[in-house]
């Protein structure tokens, strides 16, 4: 989100903070939370979807509204916001945390007005767009407990066709603009839609997944006895109408634009520099993804430092193990070699989720080792849908809902399992499960005492710093006792590091796809198909592949300074407890929390 250090003013006053909640130390710190709480809900009104992700049913019968009327709304809205609170509370009066607070919430509006200014530049039907994520958020999000639940997923299906055909109106404009996503994206968001139209109520074969998911929840009604079969048969036929009747047009409209409109796109991907004022929407989204003022230059830089200096663990590591040849041709070894992978089929898939499943067990049996606050959600692994499914694809995590009805997911790729090394398993499971992102993000939705906002708002360098972090702590607990497995960790690592070379060449340095994928598996060990992936999502998505390397480098400097300043005082526990306690927060903010616990 963009921010820059410079607009923090929070404070020198030492505090030691290992607790999870907060309290008010002042009634105008009362005052400002009670503000902030209701501007919040104010926002989530404004957002039926995010209101289900809570576990909440406000709304439960509608979908977002994304039309240019609703944003310019939200973002009046937040300028009416941020200007009553400076109105109302000078932030010099304030404690620390309320502070932070209010600055956090004040740079939201730069926030919103930066992302008001480049929303034709957003790529809206990229793979798993909102075509695929629709769906998705109701087979995963629209929880049905009652036949009203029901009811409003019936209304929702009905939504999905007009939400299309605003965003298809949004992506026209873009492209009379010249702004185009690369062709190969057309073409994997005409093979999603594809996926999603396949199968009944469309046509014949087998139910889609959608289809599939509605006549689970409206049986699941049944069995529980809280309604009959003919309402049951009622209310899937109800759904099977809606996409039939709503869905399907719109998504054929949308597949017929994208069929005719891709030859107008670049057959050679281009980056975020060749689009109109490319170059200063692309410093917009690293100051969104970095929370930092760092130029794309210095990002080149550092990472091109990084990958020398893992490449040397690499070596040290390559020579442990006893491989003869040059790390390139281990890189090749791994690639290619039988051993390190399943096999593709349902076992093979089967036996690569038990492989994340025992990882994050025997993680959870040691977290407290680290953490003295644990979060009460739980967690299940799961493969990703199939009409959303890409080889290569990187694993990732959905959030949980606060009530624990919902569990948080580690969603994992598994169409190619050549595609997906097992000596990558132990430190993807560690970044997306325990102690990674579910741990982090479940802890951030149960804190109590700050506006409820600051549990719910995330920050790429903040979160994915965070999931590179406890890959390395990992190692210093004593995991990766395999030595393939610990080359896995380091080749997860320079291949974060590979990303702020690659995403910055292609978009602030004119690199070609060829060029991109010639660095990249230049310097690491992943499957040509995961290399191919990774490159396309960088093309599609400027800047957010950086976020994670400087996260995680500034997380680690932040420990080295207070263990340097305190000594024999240091706690770990406690230092990962201060870092986890206040929710996702820009990194300047960060690091200025440190500095005052630290002393």
């Amino acid at each position: 989100m963009r921010l820059s250090r410079r607009a923090f003013a929070l404070g020198t006053t030492a505090v030691a903070l290992t607790a999870p909640a907060f309290a008010a130390t002042s009634d105008l710190d009362r005052e400002l939370t009670v503000f902030l709480d209701k501007a919040f809900e104010e926002e989530l009104a404004m957002s039926p979807e995010w209101l289900t992700r809570l576990g909440r049913k406000t709304q439960y019968d509608r979908l977002s509204d994304r039309s240019d009327a609703a944003a310019e709304k939200r973002l009046a809205w937040r300028r009416a916001s941020v200007a009553e609170m400076k109105r109302r509370f000078d932030p010099a009066k304030l404690g620390v945390d309320a502070r932070t607070s209010f600055d956090i919430w004040a740079l939201e509006l730069e926030r919103a007005e930066d992302a008001y200014r480049w929303r034709d530049h957003d790529y809206i039907f990229v793979r798993s767009g909102p075509h695929a994520g629709l769906p998705g958020f109701l087979i995963n999000a629209h929880r049905v407990d009652t036949p009203a639940d029901m009811e409003a997923y019936v209304a929702r299906v009905k939504a999905i066709g007009p939400t299309l055909e605003v965003l298809l109106a949004q992506a026209k404009r873009a492209a009379g603009k010249g702004i185009r996503m690369p062709r190969f994206a057309y073409e994997q968001s005409l093979e999603e839609v594809r996926k999603i139209t396949a199968g009944a109520p469309f046509g014949e074969g087998p139910d889609s997944a959608l289809l599939v998911d509605a006549k689970a929840k409206a049986a699941a009604l049944r069995t529980a006895g809280k309604i009959d079969a003919a309402t049951e048969a009622r209310l899937t036929a109800a759904v099977a109408e809606a996409m039939r009747t709503g869905m399907k047009p719109a998504y054929d409209r949308l597949a017929a634009w994208l069929a005719d409109d891709r030859a107008n796109a670049s057959p050679e991907p281009q980056g975020a520099g060749s689009l109109p004022d490319g170059k200063a929407y692309y410093e917009a989204m690293l100051r969104d993804q970095t929370t930092t003022s760092m130029t794309a230059e210095e990002i080149h830089a550092l990472g091109l430092a990084e990958v020398k200096r893992i490449r040397v663990e690499m070596e040290a590591l390559k020579a442990e193990i006893g491989f003869a040849g040059t790390l390139e041709e281990m890189f090749v070894f791994m690639r290619t070699d039988d051993r390190f992978y399943v096999p593709n089929d349902d076992a093979g898939r089967a036996i690569y989720l038990k492989k994340c499943e025992d990882f994050l067990a025997a993680m959870r049996a040691r977290v407290p080792e680290q953490f003295g606050r644990l979060p009460k959600s739980p967690l299940v692994v799961k493969r990703v849908e199939l009409y959303r499914e890409e080889p290569g694809g990187a694993a990732h995590y959905n959030t949980g809902s606060l009530d624990g009805a919902r569990p948080g997911v580690y969603y994992v790729h598994l169409a190619d399992t050549r595609a997906t090394p097992i000596y990558e398993i132990e430190g993807t499971s560690y970044h997306e499960g325990w102690p990674g992102h579910h741990m982090q993000i479940s802890i951030a939705q149960e804190l109590t005492g700050l506006p409820a906002f600051r549990t719910q708002y995330k920050y790429g360098a903040y979160i994915e710093g965070w999931g590179l972090y406890v890959e390395q702590l990992a190692k210093e607990m004593g995991f990766y006792t395999d030595p393939y497995s610990d080359f896995g960790r380091l080749g997860r690592e320079i291949w974060r590091a590979i990303r702020l070379v690659v995403d910055t060449g292609i978009h602030a340095k004119g690199w070609s796809e060829a060029q991109a994928f010639e660095f990249y598996s230049s310097n690491s060990p992943q499957p040509v198909g995961k290399i191919r992936s990774e490159i396309r999502r960088y093309f599609v998505s400027p800047g957010q592949a950086t976020s994670y390397k400087v996260g995680m480098i500034k997380i680690l400097e932040l420990r080295a300074q207070a263990k340097a300043a305190m000594g024999a005082r240091y706690d770990q526990r406690a230092f990962h407890d201060m870092l986890l306690s206040p929710g996702s927060l820009p990194l300047p903010v960060l690091e200025a929390r440190v500095e005052r616990w630290a002393g």
